[in-house]
């Protein structure tokens, strides 16, 4: 199956050329490589089906290489299957067969279409012409969902090792028409599970080295991270999970999905949020040593 997505794979890390920060960096939606197979098989031309992705986010955060951290990023994409999910949410009525038990069926994410493997992109497109087999929504999961999620389980690990604190960042957009309290359009926002998956102070600290850009920035609403945030944050063991959300507004024609002129200075903003944000989290992960023992 892989060969069909990228020459690089299904995913790949950029590794620094020496880990140096406690930080780990996640693109999961930026992947856009299309197999021939699924864009046949769907009801959407190949624009159309483009509508979920996290429109270059991985060029983004591009930087957390050269900073000293790794970044695991996706070269499949979000359409096809989403790792931000379950490993099992998924619609019964996508499919022919019948799912095997433990699946979740009845969730909130299922029942919008934007379950593991998605039933629809972005406004509520519907992606597929005609029922899948139970089979290949399994052999997705089980071929690209799980050693995903093996991978990045393994960077926060050995990155938790190293260091005894990590903090995951994992790297998202949003569309350009979201609006937060008083109708502002948010450029950024930032997801931390209401204080569950991150220490506030590292939440904060990321607002506010965007917000000193003078950007709009929200925390938790109307995102407050998804199943990989919720997943691997344990702040009580030093393993933190901040979500950050990109307007896409700010660097891309939603319509043409080509990048606006603008793109290259919300890149050099957030690479400097990256630096300014690695010598926090050094600090914090110092000080948090020196309060444990």
């Amino acid at each position: 199956m892989a060969p069909e997505f990228s020459e690089k794979g299904l995913f790949e890390v950029l590794e620094p050329a020496s880990q140096t920060l406690p930080l780990v960096f996640n693109s999961p939606h930026s992947g856009r490589a299309y197999p021939q197979g699924f864009v046949s098989d769907s009801r959407l031309d190949a624009l159309s089906i483009r509508r979920s992705e996290d429109h270059f986010v991985d060029e983004l955060f591009q930087a957390a290489p050269a900073l000293g951290a790794p970044m695991l990023l996706a070269h499949f994409p979000r359409a096809f299957l989403d790792v931000n999910r379950e490993p099992y949410e998924l619609d019964p009525r996508m499919f022919e067969g019948t799912l095997p038990p433990y699946a979740n069926v009845s969730s909130m994410r299922v029942a919008g279409g934007l379950g593991t493997v998605p039933r629809v992109v972005a406004e509520n497109m519907e992606i597929y012409q005609r029922r899948m087999p139970v089979s290949e929504a399994l052999d997705r999961i089980e071929t690209i969902y799980k050693p995903y999620h093996t991978c990045l389980r393994s960077l926060i690990v050995r990155t938790h090792l190293r260091f005894g604190f990590a903090v995951l960042v994992d790297c998202h957009s949003m569309p350009g028409n979201i609006r937060i309290a008083g109708g502002q359009r948010p450029d950024f926002i930032i997801g931390d599970r209401y204080g569950t998956s991150a220490a506030g102070d590292l939440s904060r600290a990321v607002v506010r080295l965007f917000e000193d850009m003078g950007f709009v920035v929200a925390r938790n609403k109307p995102y407050a991270g998804g199943f990989i945030t919720e997943h691997y944050g344990r702040p009580a063991k030093g393993l933190h999970a901040l979500q950050i959300e990109v307007n896409r507004a700010l660097y891309v024609d939603e319509t043409t999905l080509q990048k606006k002129p603008e793109f290259d200075a919300v890149q050099a903003g957030i690479s400097w949020a990256l630096s300014q944000f690695a010598g926090y989290v050094e600090k914090y992960a110092s000080d948090s040593a020196l309060a444990a023992e």
